[in-house]
């Protein structure tokens, strides 16, 4: 089933590309650690078992990091209400709705499709922002679930994270375990860190490319569906403008999830920070909403 969000061809096509070259690339990992490690059963089974358990329980464990929980409408009567319309409209199944305890404002969408998804809001977030801003932030959220580009997300992620993985082990391995180890495999676990570090850094690159272009594409499908531009370029102006005041060690609690949110868990950065962000400037997305506000006529944004 369609929904009625605004499809967008380019993060379709962006998305095709990103998975066939991050493919590309996992399939020569995985080609690399069977040669290194010299155990195709052990690879195999260690990297399907962790990407099937990103996919399958990727809302689960976005949930629990950031301290969230599934709420029911008698809890939380306005959020669902500002779902059930939107829903409505986009003609989307409603995903599970969560709060999560935090001041800092943010919210994001997580789940393997649009019949297993979760939209979680923090606190932080509804208690900053009016009836129609959180809308906007909403319907920006349920874009990502109508578009899927959340699963690939998800699914993309899982590379760099299994990188990681084998990097770290590969590491400590060769820190606590050098003396009783004989000369080949020292050299063969600095060649799996090597190889892992270039796989890490490549899917790195391309999921940023992809993360920036698709929270345009939410902000605009967002936007198009509520036809209130304004009101989620307010609610990211205030956001963005709280976020910098939250303490640096809650930020750094939630940025392993950047990719997921509102926006991100970080204050202004330099061209190079910018560069490697999983959002666009909040200028950008600004200009943007500004171009749909005219677009559509909307009254006090009206072109002179």
């Amino acid at each position: 089933m369609r929904s009625r969000f605004e499809p967008d061809r380019q993060l379709t096509a962006r998305m095709a590309v990103t998975m066939f070259l991050l493919g590309l690339v996992y399939v020569a990992f995985i080609a690399a650690l069977i040669v290194l490690l010299k155990s195709v059963v052990l690879v195999v089974v260690i990297a399907a078992g962790l990407l099937a358990a990103q996919y399958w329980y990727s809302d689960r464990i976005a949930l629990y990091a950031m301290r969230g929980r599934i709420v029911t409408a008698e809890e939380q009567p306005q959020l669902h209400g500002v779902i059930d319309r939107l829903c409505a409209t986009a003609d989307l199944p409603k995903p599970q709705v969560a709060i999560s305890d935090m001041d800092m404002p943010n919210a994001f969408a997580t789940g393997r499709n649009a019949d297993h998804a979760v939209v979680c809001v923090t606190t932080g977030l509804q208690r900053r922002l009016t009836t129609e801003e959180l809308e906007g932030v909403l319907a920006h959220e349920l874009s990502h679930v109508a578009h899927r580009d959340v699963a690939v997300i998800t699914i993309a992620s899982f590379l760099g994270v299994i990188a990681g993985l084998v990097v770290r082990f590969a590491f400590y391995s060769q820190l606590f375990g050098g003396r009783n180890r004989d000369q080949n495999t020292a050299v063969a676990l600095v060649a799996v860190m090597a190889v892992s570090a270039l796989v890490y850094a490549l899917s790195f690159l391309l999921i940023r490319a992809l993360s920036r272009y698709r929270e345009l594409a939410a902000d605009r499908a967002g936007a198009m569906l509520t036809a209130k531009p304004s009101a989620l370029a307010s609610a990211l102006t205030k956001v963005s403008g709280d976020i910098a005041r939250i303490p640096t060690q809650d930020l750094r609690t939630a940025q392993a999830f950047n990719a997921f949110f509102f926006t991100p868990a970080l204050g202004p950065g330099t061209a190079v920070a910018n560069l490697f962000s999983t959002h666009p400037s909040l200028e950008r997305r600004l200009e943007a909403l500004a171009e749909i506000s005219a677009e559509l006529g909307e009254p006090g944004n009206r072109a002179p």
